[in-house]
């Protein structure tokens, strides 16, 4: 079965065709009935990889396995328990390996699977949106509030 891609902007013109009801376009009205599937199919799969910590996890384990403390020292902010948690999720779901290291006292080193591996080009074009756009996040966020203060 081929799975259909699309983009943002078609999604988002799906939804705005189909929020605007139109009756005599039958094929756009099984192109949003679609889309809304692939969109159901896609979000637990989505819930797994675009967390809080999944991201930066896997971005500092992409060129090279590391230790535990080496992780949370790379990513401010973190909690111990966050970490732990989140390495937990991502061996479960197969992105990442788990090794225990013969050393005294005993080290664990994780390192990114083929599967989380797939996932490095998605993350790095969505680091590279985020550079580039923040300031015009930022600039929005910063409208909003004053917008809504004026209220």
């Amino acid at each position: 079965m081929e799975v259909p891609r699309y983009t943002l902007e078609i999604c988002y013109q799906l939804r705005t065709m189909k929020s605007v009801d139109l009756i005599d376009d039958t094929g756009s009205e099984r192109a949003v009935a679609q889309a809304l599937v692939d969109l159901n199919r896609a979000r637990p799969v989505l819930d797994k990889i675009a967390n809080k910590w999944t991201v930066l996890i896997l971005t500092v384990l992409c060129p090279k396995p590391s230790r535990f403390n080496e992780i949370k020292r790379r990513l401010d902010g973190l909690t111990h328990k966050a970490l732990a948690d989140a390495l937990k999720r991502l061996e479960r779901n197969g992105l990442v390996t788990r090794t225990v290291l013969p050393t005294q006292p005993v080290g664990v080193e994780y390192a990114i699977t083929p599967l989380g591996g797939s996932l490095r080009q998605p993350f790095e074009q969505l680091c590279g949106w985020a550079l580039v756009h923040g300031g015009e996040l930022e600039k929005a966020q910063l409208a909003y509030d004053r917008a809504k203060d004026a209220t």
